[in-house]
């Protein structure tokens, strides 16, 4: 009988039936594949969908395919996408209205939600980082006395599937924020892959949900080779982290330097162009938004994802609060290193380096923290 903690091993036919049984639970898979030159997340139906083969390398502003020299189906670290979309739709109608003889008809949740209705998801390549990400928008969402509904439905019944990083992209920190490379919480099994002769995974059950379905995929008992195996794999993420950022203190850091001649010095690059809240797997900015129709028959509530870089979003009465690129850049940082404590406990920092990779001026906010700690030590 399989329990938790127990660890086991699966080879490539393992997995592929692991998929199997996760389809048989009538789950869809939400997993990584190839998609337009990245390596995406998106629903897919088997092994044969994994990036086999493929990794990427990464740097600020930058972002390219390459492929291994071996037959890794999990050998990337993260691509554009987090899981927050299947929980945080970016476009969500609230409510529509539609008018009858009679009068206005509410139906709430419209097409939209009804499009985004929960389903029994499986989450199949998570990373460390992605789960404390999910954790934190816990909090955020359903945390404190007034839950987000479509939020805490859509978390309902989830099957998550880890794969613990036996290497480090070239924007990742995560060591740093204490969030990876190896996945600790948040997973019903969790896998890591192991290259060194046969191609196998060593399986770590993480759940009651996840010893069940254990108990019907083909598995053995991990010898103290596997176990060495994938605490080298994590070792080796350890060492080849791309990125580092000093942590101790950051709060009293930004607080006591909010202006700090780096603010002018990065709003000199900053496009405002919001790439780094659409990636980061933790921002959770948006509006809301009513519409009709020209005929006035339909009217909607339609949320939105937003960003803290847009002039509109801190628009109050009289004018935005945020009126420059430098005050918006400096709310992002302050807010995401400093400010998420005071709110939520906790960091919104997991150093997966999207918002590195994927700022078209490639700023590094590692770089922005090593720049005003220089000064203000």
């Amino acid at each position: 009988m399989a329990a938790m903690g127990d660890r086991l091993v699966i080879d490539r036919e393992g997995l592929a039936r692991l998929f199997a049984e996760l389809a048989a639970e009538g789950r869809t898979i939400v997993g990584p594949t190839v998609r337009d030159g990245a390596i995406v997340l998106a629903e897919i139906g088997g092994v044969g969908e994994l990036p086999e083969g493929w990794t990427e390398r990464q740097d600020a502003g930058r972002y390219r395919l390459e492929k291994r020299q071996d037959d890794a189906l999990f050998g990337y670290v993260a691509g554009p996408h987090s899981f927050k979309p299947w929980f945080f739709p970016p476009r969500e109608t609230l409510f529509r209205a539609e008018r009858r003889e009679s009068g206005f008809e509410s139906i709430c949740g419209g097409d939209d939600a009804v499009a985004a209705a929960p389903s029994k998801l499986a989450l199949v390549g998570a990373r460390s980082c992605d789960l404390h990400a999910l954790a934190i928008q816990d909090r955020v969402f359903a945390g404190g006395p007034y839950a987000d509904a479509g939020w805490v439905r859509r978390r309902a019944d989830v099957f998550v599937v880890a794969i613990n990083c036996g290497e480090a992209g070239g924007t990742c920190f995560c060591v740093s924020m204490e969030t990876g490379p190896r996945a600790t919480a948040g997973y019903d099994l969790a896998l890591t892959e192991l290259l060194d002769g046969d191609h196998r995974f060593l399986v770590e059950i993480g759940s009651e949900a996840g010893a069940r379905l254990a108990e019907r995929l083909s598995t053995r008992a991990a010898a103290s080779a596997d176990v060495a195996a994938a605490e080298r794999a994590t070792a080796n993420a350890v060492a080849g982290m791309g990125r580092r950022m000093e942590t101790a203190g950051i709060k009293d850091l930004l607080y006591a330097n909010l202006e700090h001649p780096q603010w002018d010095r990065v709003a000199e690059r900053c496009l405002a162009c919001a790439n780094c809240t659409m990636v980061c797997p933790t921002c959770f900015c948006s509006s809301v938004e009513d519409v009709t129709d020209l005929e006035g028959g339909t009217a909607e509530r339609v949320r939105r994802w937003d960003s803290c870089f847009t002039a509109e979003h801190s628009y109050v009465h009289g004018g935005s609060v945020h009126a420059s690129i430098r005050s918006r850049y400096r709310q992002w940082l302050t807010h995401k290193l400093a400010s998420w404590h005071d709110q939520f406990g906790t960091s919104g920092c997991v150093g997966c380096g999207r918002c590195i990779t994927w700022c078209p001026p490639g700023i590094d906010l590692t770089e922005e923290v090593a720049a005003i700690r220089g000064a203000g030590d």
